[in-house]
């Protein structure tokens, strides 16, 4: 199975050098030196990592091949893509691969349908799930446990404790009320 580990961002110096937006749990393991990725679009790759190191807070690679800013601008956007066993799961037991959460059946803790995840969208200050709705409207979730509070992979479900107003109308919007006596 193929996943998306990583997006090549604008080029970093004169010696083909890229900054990466990491969207994997395990870049250690995925973005290490050796390291063949295929690319999307294919036609920019396969790409081999000669070299990793973190630079102010962000990762920065130089891949076989690529030797100055010009080839390193032109891999820009490129998403990296690693071969995984599909039966390999995170190290942690609160991680999961997107493909594990894909078509999860999303329910209320009483059992209430909600809908089902058709998509995971990585942002860069939590991930989300999109949620298709019996209806066909989405909505979105985002994927903190206070919210996800159970991910059942034996029952294909994961259970949500959302706020008043994430998947209804039903949150109270400050200073809608009409305040009696006014």
């Amino acid at each position: 199975m193929q996943l998306v580990v990583a997006r090549i961002g604008r080029a970093h110096g004169i010696k083909g050098e890229v900054t990466v937006e990491v969207r994997t749990d395990e870049p250690e393991l995925r973005l290490a030196p050796g390291a063949v990725l295929a690319t999307d679009p294919a036609s920019t790759g396969p790409l081999t990592i000669e070299t990793g190191r973190v630079h102010s807070g962000r990762l920065l690679l130089r891949f076989e091949g690529v030797r100055d800013r010009n080839a390193a601008e032109a891999l820009r956007n490129t998403l990296l893509i690693a071969d995984v066993d599909p039966d390999e799961l995170p190290e942690e037991p609160d991680e999961y691969y997107d493909h594990q959460l894909m078509d999860l059946d999303v329910v209320l803790a009483d059992g209430t349908e909600v809908g089902r995840i058709t998509e995971i969208s990585h942002l860069p200050s939590q991930d989300l799930f999109v949620v298709e709705r019996p209806d066909g409207t989405e909505v979105l979730i985002p994927f903190v446990e206070e919210i996800v509070t159970e991910i059942d992979l034996d029952e294909q479900k994961a259970v949500i404790t959302p706020p008043p107003g994430l998947i209804d109308d039903r949150a109270e919007i400050a200073g809608s009320r009409e305040e009696d006596g006014a």
